[in-house]
């Protein structure tokens, strides 16, 4: 033990506090430089620097210590048993629990207290709330957590978020004040406590009274999966022809495929062309014709959104990034990691497909006067030969030539289940649309570096001039394009498993160059479909500019695209809220759903004429 450094006694330590905090012998801590999680008993805290740094120590003290607080005095089953079904009423729900079960964790442990704080300030860093002008940004999740935990605890909100929350705090008091102060009786408690929430929640018309959506329908998704599990059995016997159903829905995600420079830099010159349209608009037959090429600067007259400099930005094909048998391991990755997604997601993609080819089916107009030869009417002739012979014409199918681009938040809050399990949806989905004929582009966003990379360098070498604008490289990845086959792209995707690729995401200027690579494509309709888990978030930029800065721009590009563009956009928040950005979007709060959505989602938009 002589030789140990003093991080490796930390780390010794740590890990020995977090298991007698959640009396649970086994359990695993590890460190990472990306965004804290929890996954069973294994816990992954922030790394602190090898000098130990008083706020790193603290922070990463403070996601141990609310970790192993949730393994011991937190009941999944009891939660997920009370817990309701809409997204955001479930957001609500989770928030509260957390506040309780930290609040329960540490009474009477100064040190606890001030360790959750610390990595409660951690998080806050980037919620909206903190940042929120208007009650509509205002997180109603984060606000509830804050005012329930102020309860508990009689501690008051970091100052940070005292003007978010003042925008929300007299509604809430009003609307659901009692129900705030009689938790504090059932903290030691949960399933009481659940119950108050719930109550809470009816007060704030976030759910309808006595509706516990979890107990309502069990009993009908199982029948419901009964029988779409008896006809994909047959959906999948056809396709074994087709390179093993089975094995190809399963594995999902990511990478790219070919080199990407030449177009690259050509889309990258699109990204100043025409935004992509709004989600089922029906105005859209009238606009197709015109494709407008607007550049961003007519978006809006106070469109002030700038980069400090784009010469360190890049678009490249997920090929480049890492050599050919890095590719195949970290698919193999992928794949082990969600195995048992397989057979659940498969079945909801042939779904999928029956509800797609159903719409291509051909149908004919009989006893035409020209046309096709009716064959199966000579036989009139046969018995009669004064009858004139017959003819069919096919009719044409409503179903029009489509291309589909999904845009994957590659940031470092993606890290772990979510990341992967948006990587496996995107692989199943490209290889159902394909066998319908549907064109598929799969792309990611994040940034080359975390806190400014070069772009900063040369902003501080050039004396640190007020209001820079964007002050990253932004990295825009190509993992499969629209005319290339899924086999050709199937290794691409396992780079979103690679250590090191997920940091930062700028969203707006990713949704400006995604939307400009599927303006430019022949297809008569085109549906870009967005994968998030929270807002922009860059903090070299945030730093140097407004709070609102990215969040503002993204707002923008938006508008834009669902007012003035034939595109069809539409969002999936995973943990958040994007329902305030995007006209169709909807929030699902645990990853496992993302295949289930994604696929509901885009049935959706296909059944909309």
């Amino acid at each position: 033990m002589a030789t140990d450094t003093p991080l490796d006694r930390f780390k010794a330590v740590l890990g020995g506090t977090a298991r007698a905090l959640a009396d649970e012998p086994e359990i695993e801590l590890a460190y990472t430089a990306d965004a804290p999680t929890q996954s069973g008993k294994h816990i992954k805290v922030p790394m602190p620097a090898r000098t130990l740094p008083p706020e790193q120590v603290a922070e990463a003290r403070g996601f141990a210590d609310g970790f192993a607080l949730r393994l011991r005095h937190h009941d999944a089953t009891i939660h997920n048993r009370q817990a309701p079904g809409d997204a955001v009423a479930r957001a609500v729900f989770d928030s509260a629990e957390n506040a309780r079960v930290e609040a329960l964790g540490s009474r009477g442990y100064a040190g606890i207290t001030a360790n959750l704080d610390t990595a409660m300030e951690a998080r806050l860093r980037a919620d909206p709330i903190t940042r929120a002008r208007t009650r509509d940004e205002v997180p109603l999740s984060t606000a509830l957590g804050l005012l329930v935990r102020e309860r508990l605890t009689g501690v008051a909100p970091p100052a940070a978020t005292l003007q978010g929350l003042d925008l929300v705090r007299d509604w809430i008091e009003q609307k659901a004040g009692g129900d705030l102060d009689a938790m504090a009786l059932a903290i030691d408690d949960q399933r009481a406590f659940a119950g108050l929430i719930t109550r809470l929640l009816e007060d704030l018309e976030l759910v309808e009274g006595d509706i516990l959506p979890d107990e309502s329908n069990e009993g009908g998704d199982e029948d419901e999966g009964t029988e779409e599990q008896q006809q994909d059995e047959g959906d999948e016997g056809d396709d074994q022809g087709d390179e093993g159903q089975g094995e190809i829905e399963a594995r999902g995600s990511e990478q790219d495929s070919d080199a990407e420079d030449g177009e690259g830099q050509e889309q990258g010159d699109e990204t100043t062309d025409d935004m992509d349209g709004e989600p089922g608009d029906e105005g859209e037959e009238g606009m197709l014709p015109v494709r407008p090429n607007r550049p961003p600067a007519d978006m809006s007259p106070q469109f002030e959104y700038k980069a400090w400099t784009t010469t360190y930005d890049e678009v490249i094909a997920a090929t480049d990034l890492c050599d050919a048998d890095e590719l195949v391991r970290l698919r193999s990755y992928l794949d082990q990691q969600l195995v048992h997604l397989q057979g659940a997601v498969t079945k909801l993609a042939n779904r999928l497909q029956r509800r797609l080819m159903a719409q291509q089916n051909r149908s004919w107009d009989f006893d035409q006067e020209e046309g096709i030869l009716d064959a199966a009417r000579l036989a009139r002739i046969v018995v009669n030969p004064t009858l004139s012979l017959s003819y069919k014409i096919e009719r044409e199918t409503d179903f029009r030539d489509t291309v589909v681009t999904l845009l994957i938040d590659n940031s470092g809050s993606m890290r772990g289940r979510p990341i992967s399990i948006a990587a496996i949806s995107a692989d199943i989905l490209a290889r159902t649309l394909e066998r319908c004929g549907v064109k598929t582009e799969i792309l990611g966003f994040t940034t080359r570096a975390w806190k400014g990379g070069q772009s900063r360098e040369t902003w501080l070498a050039a004396g640190r001039p007020p209001q820079p604008g964007r002050l990253n490289d932004v990295r825009h990845i190509v993992y499969k394009k629209a005319d290339e086959p899924w086999r050709r792209a199937r290794n691409s995707l396992g780079l979103m498993m690679r250590e090191g690729l997920l940091k930062e995401n700028i969203d707006g200027e990713a949704l400006l160059w995604a939307h400009s690579r599927l303006i430019a494509r022949p297809e008569e309709r085109k549906i870009l479909m967005v994968i998030s888990d929270g807002a922009p978030v860059d903090d070299s930029t945030l730093s140097v500019n407004s709070g609102s800065y990215l969040e503002r721009h993204l707002r923008q590009v938006i508008g834009w695209i669902e007012a003035k563009s034939p595109v069809e956009l539409a969002a999936i928040g995973i943990g958040h809220d994007v329902t305030r950005y995007y006209a169709r979007a909807v929030t699902i709060m645990d990853a496992e759903q993302l295949g289930g959505t994604l696929i509901e989602q885009l049935a959706a938009l296909f059944d909309t004429p």
